[in-house]
């Protein structure tokens, strides 16, 4: 059996067909549309072929425009809009059966030395204190359904790859209106082999930069993600990087949403490393629309 965290690598290298086209593939998943996160990393990895090994990414800005089919594989056209003396742009679409799925655009910057200021890192339990999320998720799954046993792990198997700890993790059975924060640990399953480089620890950052993030507009409704009546859906997400970090070693993701209406809800994300730094921040807007 494949490990999960080297499937997900190799999903996060897109085959380049010509120098500005690359086709991905989607991992085994009982899901009926292509994870979001999957999509904005993959369009990352592409762009990042086009540029300069020196230069990194430091934003990148995409809107999810049609569900994506995990049985097909999905062609990211990369346009190379400018390449100046120290910031580069790049363009990405993503299509499949010749409609756009995903678009964004991404910036690329020579690092520099200047000004630094932060906000501090909030003080919490650490990981080791904290359950597994993956393991808490199933039983609570499995709970609602007996017969979800099996599409739980082909559904989660993606999860495997990540590691995930909520320091107050939210009850999925029972949920109660409070507070909309998360604090959540989060790394990948093993080891990253150093030939990766930063590209691949970003990319797999942006990667689960997508999971829990819409859950936290959930929370001051009371309303489950397992909710049946609702209808979520990733509309756009947007991921800074800050410096330089190792997404195998453990993150600190602290999440809010400051505001939810128009069946939409805003939620704000900040990567902390081990030593205090932030080094990331990502900002989604998500569709929480009820269905009556």
């Amino acid at each position: 059996m494949t490990d999960p965290l080297d499937e997900l690598i190799a999903a996060l290298n897109p085959e380049q067909i010509d120098d500005n086209t690359f086709v991905g593939q989607t991992p085994s998943t009982s899901l009926k549309r292509v994870f979001g996160g999957q999509v904005f990393a993959q369009a990352m990895r592409a762009s990042q072929k086009t540029v300069e090994e020196n230069r990194q990414i430091h934003s990148q800005h995409g809107y999810f425009i049609r569900p994506g089919d995990p049985n097909l594989p999905i062609i990211y056209s990369i346009d190379r809009v400018r390449d100046g003396k120290s910031f580069s742009t790049r363009s990405a679409s993503a299509t499949q059966n010749n409609k756009v799925i995903f678009s964004c655009q991404m910036s690329y910057q020579i690092p520099e030395n200047g000004y630094e200021y932060q906000k501090p890192m909030p003080e919490c339990k650490g990981p080791e204190e904290c359950e597994n999320d993956n393991e808490r998720w199933r039983k609570a799954s499995e709970s609602l359904n007996p017969d979800n046993q099996m599409k739980s792990k082909l559904h989660r198997a993606k999860l495997r790859s990540i590691e995930m700890r909520s320091v107050d993790p939210i009850d999925f059975i029972n949920p109660k209106p409070k507070k909309p924060e998360q604090l959540i640990w989060v790394k990948t399953s093993k080891h990253i082999p150093d030939c990766s480089g930063q590209h691949m620890h970003q990319a797999i950052l942006a990667f689960l930069s997508d999971f829990n993030i819409m859950t936290t507009s959930l929370i001051p409704h009371g309303i489950s993600i397992l909710n049946k009546k609702l209808q979520p859906a990733s509309l756009d997400h947007t991921i800074w990087f800050h410096d330089k970090f190792k997404v195998d070693d453990w993150l600190l993701y602290q999440l809010d949403s400051p505001r939810t209406s128009s069946s939409r809800g805003l939620n704000r994300g900040s990567f902390f490393s081990l030593d205090g730094r932030l080094v990331a921040s990502t900002v989604q807007e998500g569709l929480i629309r009820i269905r009556e």
